[in-house]
């Protein structure tokens, strides 16, 4: 499989960090230590900032569907000369916060791991996780692409597209998935004046 080229077109959204809200802060300092107050991030509502606290403290992968979907999301983007892999920038927690986010989600996602598993079983003895490298880009390449995917092979194809649209997200929302797109934003620059060339065009200079 191409490394990212077809992956780049992805819409990105970041959320920055600001400091902890000074209400928040004086809050602290009454709680009991084990306490921890939800820190909000510059640009987040408190009820925002509880939410995501609360759906992070849950768990929804078991242990073997969270190393399927790290291995799957590292078949789909793995570490090459200028980046690392989807597991090494995130991308298995950022799916498993998605999966309590949109719960709509998590059928279709605990279905395909169960119908991964099954076919490699079937194949190869193994469930996906544990089977050879060359076993798993096997059944990778057969249902990758929706095109020459056969019909038994369209419940695969289904959850490929679900997973491949989440480690790409996963990814190029991460730092180093930004840094791979070579993505600048919102830089602060540093102004140095009216270039020169446009200062002589109206006969004004710095010395007026």
């Amino acid at each position: 499989m191409k490394r990212r080229d077809s992956l780049k077109a992805i819409t990105l959204s970041s959320l920055g960090f600001a400091g902890m809200n000074p209400q928040i802060a004086a809050a602290e300092s009454i709680l009991p230590p084990d306490v921890k107050p939800v820190k909000v991030p510059g640009g987040r509502q408190k009820f925002e900032a509880e939410r995501d606290a609360k759906l992070n403290a849950e768990k929804f992968f078991t242990p073997h569907e969270l190393k399927t979907v790290t291995v799957l999301g590292d078949i789909i983007i793995p570490a090459d000369a200028k980046s690392g892999s989807a597991s090494q920038a995130g991308t298995p927690a950022f799916i498993e916060f998605m999966m309590k986010d949109q719960p709509q989600w998590q059928t279709p996602m605990r279905g395909g791991i169960r119908w991964l598993d099954n076919v490699c079983v079937k194949r190869f003895g193994k469930k996906f996780a544990d089977c050879l490298k060359a076993q798993q880009i096997e059944i990778v390449d057969e249902i990758a692409y929706p095109a020459k995917a056969k019909p038994e092979m369209s419940q695969g194809v289904s959850f490929f597209n679900m997973m491949r649209g989440l480690v790409a997200t996963g990814f190029f929302t991460s730092q180093m998935g930004i840094k791979d797109l070579g993505y600048v934003g919102n830089t602060p620059n540093q102004w140095e004046g009216v270039p020169a060339d446009v200062l002589k065009q109206y006969g004004l200079s710095y010395d007026d």
